[in-house]
């Protein structure tokens, strides 16, 4: 029996592959999907995937995820740095809650040294590309004691 998972994705990450590849790769949005759906399956879940621009949509997720007890990969894009609506969305949570980032976001820009979502996820993994996803994956499948 499979687990359910959720892999939720804010703005932007929809344009994976022509997005600035040189930060983000050139793996494209349907690639990203894929390589969920794949390494969540090798690790007993039913990944399902979703992205959105919409904050309000995302926090819906969110609040599903927490009805649900279902556990989260969430890579909040740019709404990492500012809402608190989707901070406050993820601490209600209910099951374990990654917070991915493709890139490293402590290398880039000084706005975007600053996670709203860090303080309330089960933990956080930045920087190593789609590897990310992955990695946040095993976490959900062996967490700590």
């Amino acid at each position: 029996m499979t687990r359910p998972v959720l892999v939720l994705n804010g703005p932007n990450l929809g344009r994976l592959g022509s997005r600035e590849p040189d930060v983000y790769g050139s793996t494209s949005y349907a690639g990203l999907v894929e390589e969920c759906r794949k390494a969540g399956a090798d690790l007993g879940f039913d990944v399902e995937v979703r992205e959105t621009n919409d904050e309000a949509e995302l926090i819906g997720w969110l609040h599903e995820a927490a009805d649900g007890r279902i556990p989260v990969v969430l890579n909040p894009g740019a709404f990492t740095h500012y809402s608190y609506g989707l901070r406050d969305a993820a601490a209600q949570r209910t099951a374990p809650l990654i917070e991915v980032h493709i890139s490293n976001p402590y290398a880039r820009e000084a706005f975007r040294h600053t996670s709203v979502i860090a303080a309330v996820a089960s933990g956080t993994i930045a920087g190593f590309g789609l590897n990310s996803y992955r990695l946040a994956l095993h976490a959900l499948a062996d967490p700590p004691s």
